[in-house]
């Protein structure tokens, strides 16, 4: 049976999963505990971050090397055209939603924060030690996020800036490619790479950032998710989730 090591909140955990989906791919999600989750990686890969698939014997950290690994190793509902410059094309925009995904966990994360310690009962789980001991666990974790992502006030509002100018760059491929998908006429990799790191913003329905009618709503952030309803960008992420996600496994893990 096939792992995956994950973080239910990550949205480089989301791109995961989602990869997983799209091959079709049975798999089992399993949940690690942040910061202890860094050991555990190390041991494993010779890296800190997660997400990691285990594949039989193979261990394959990093989102991008397991989408390589899957077309690779099953080649059907292929991620990456044959087609050289397509190829190149989704691999520089994948590698541009490596960068952007850093700066949307940094300024959602900042900004959910401080209305809400929704993420945070998500990070500890349904059971375990950390939720039978929450109230000493809660706080733990929050310092250990707000430390690990540098959520103070000049990384948060760098993280807006470059987050802006990445979307506005992909709004632009976006239109140039007819506007229904950002390489070529089917989903993938670089479709899956945009909406997974997107999606928080947008608070898409049936993912981990799916808000209750009544939650509490930061400001900035429900100004800055329908400005980005506003763009072809937004409307385009809308509509993939809808049409094509397919969820096979869910995102909670275990």
């Amino acid at each position: 049976m096939r792992l995956l090591y994950q973080f239910p909140l990550s949205h480089f955990c989301e791109k995961a999963r989602w990869l997983l989906d799209h091959k079709e791919l049975d798999f089992v999600a399993h949940n690690l505990i942040p910061g202890v989750h860094r050991a555990f990686a190390q041991l494993k890969t010779g890296q800190n971050t997660l997400p990691i698939l285990k594949d039989n014997d193979r261990w394959i950290a990093d989102s991008t090397q397991i989408a390589l690994y899957l077309d690779d190793t099953y080649p059907e509902h292929a991620l990456l055209r044959f087609d050289p410059k397509l190829r190149q094309q989704a691999l520089d925009i994948n590698q541009i939603c490596n960068e952007l995904g850093r700066y949307v966990r940094r300024w959602g994360l900042a900004h959910t924060f401080t209305v809400s310690d929704e993420p945070l009962e998500i990070m500890i789980g349904e059971k375990g030690y950390l939720r039978k001991f929450q109230r000493f666990s809660k706080p733990i974790i929050k310092n250990l996020v707000a430390k690990g992502y540098k959520l103070d006030s000049e990384k948060v509002s760098e993280a807006k800036t470059k987050m802006d100018e990445i979307v506005a760059d992909l709004n632009q491929r976006l239109i140039e490619n007819g506007g229904r998908y950002l390489v070529g006429d089917r989903l993938g990799l670089a479709d899956i790479a945009v909406c997974s790191m997107l999606a928080p913003l947008l608070e898409i329905e049936g993912t981990p950032w799916e808000r209750d009618i009544d939650a509490t709503h930061e400001t900035e952030y429900q100004e800055y998710k329908m400005q980005l309803l506003d763009l072809p960008l937004g409307q385009y992420i809308k509509r993939i989730y809808a049409n094509e996600r397919n969820a096979r496994v869910d995102w909670r893990g275990i």
